[in-house]
C-alpha cells in the first residue's frame, strides 16, 4: 500500500477539486486495474489521518510519498513514522525528507525533484514544462478537455490556471517527469522482493534518531535542563 501527501497547503486550488479528480480517475473507465512489477493501484481518500487510523494505515504502507515542493518544509513527522514502519519514502528533498534520507542513505530513498536552491533560483524565469513535454501536455489535454467531467463541464479549470495561467507557482510540472521516473524504479524494485528488503532494513535501522525516546531526552537535558531522577 502506499500512502500519500497531495496537497500544498496554500494553494490556490481547493482541495475538492483535487480529490474529485483523484475519484473520477480511481472510478473511470480509463483507470488502470490491475498488477504493475507486483504492485496492485487502488485509490482511497481520508480526510485526516489521526489516532488509531494512523496506527492502522502507517504499519501497512508499503510506500510513502512525500511530494511538498522543495524549500517549503511542508514534510514533516508522517514521513518519519513510516520509515519506523518500514515503508520507502518517494520524495522530494523538503523538510523531514531531507533528515530520514541523510540517516538511512539518499541510495534507499527515491528523492525526485528540484531543490530548494533550483526551485529559488528559478522562479524569476521559470515557465510551467507544458509544450516540451508531449506526455505532461497530454495528460492536462485530457483533464481539461471534460473528460472527466462530462457531467459538470469546467469544474477542473481552476487547474488549468493554477498550472498554467498563473505560472504553475509551486513547479509541480516541473518535478513531474522526475516523480514518474523514481515510481518507475520503486516498480522495479519491488519486483525484486530481497533488494526491496535489505532497503527496508537500512530504513528501519536508520530511523532511531527520530525515536521520541531520543527527542524527550534532548528537550530534558537542553532546554529543560532536566537531570533524570534515579530510579528505585
Amino acid at each position: 500500500m502506499s500512502a500519500s501527501s497531495v496537497l500544498e497547503p496554500l494553494s490556490p486550488v481547493e482541495p475538492e477539486t483535487i480529490e474529485k479528480l483523484l475519484d473520477q480517475y480511481g472510478c473511470g473507465p480509463i483507470h488502470f486495474s490491475g498488477e504493475h512489477n507486483g504492485l496492485y493501484e487502488r485509490d482511497v481518500l481520508f480526510d485526516n489521518i489521526v489516532g488509531s487510523l494512523a496506527e492502522s494505515l502507517i504499519p501497512a504502507s508499503d510506500v510513502s510519498n512525500q511530494i511538498s515542493t522543495a524549500g517549503y518544509e511542508v514534510s514533516g513527522t508522517s514521513n518519519m513514522k513510516f520509515m519506523m514502519n518500514a515503508a520507502l519514502t518517494v520524495g522530494t528533498r523538503d523538510g523531514a525528507t531531507i533528515e530520514t534520507a541523510q540517516e538511512a542513505g539518499e541510495e534507499n530513498f527515491f528523492l525526485f525533484g528540484l531543490t530548494a536552491e533550483q526551485v529559488s533560483g528559478s522562479r524569476d524565469w521559470y515557465n510551467p514544462h507544458y509544450d516540451n513535454e508531449p506526455e505532461t501536455r497530454a495528460a492536462l489535454d485530457l483533464i481539461f478537455s471534460n473528460y472527466f467531467s462530462r457531467n459538470e463541464p469546467g469544474v477542473f479549470e481552476p487547474l488549468r490556471e493554477t498550472l498554467l495561467t498563473s505560472g504553475d507557482y509551486y513547479m509541480h510540472l516541473a518535478d513531474l517527469r522526475s516523480y514518474i521516473e523514481a515510481q518507475d524504479r520503486l516498480g522495479g524494485l519491488y519486483a525484486d522482493q530481497a533488494a526491496w528488503t535489505c532497503k527496508t532494513i537500512s530504513n528501519v535501522a536508520g530511523s532511531g534518531k527520530f525515536s521520541s525516546d531520543r527527542a524527550i531526552a534532548e528537550y530534558a537535558a537542553d532546554i529543560w535542563k532536566a537531570t533524570p531522577c534515579p530510579g528505585r
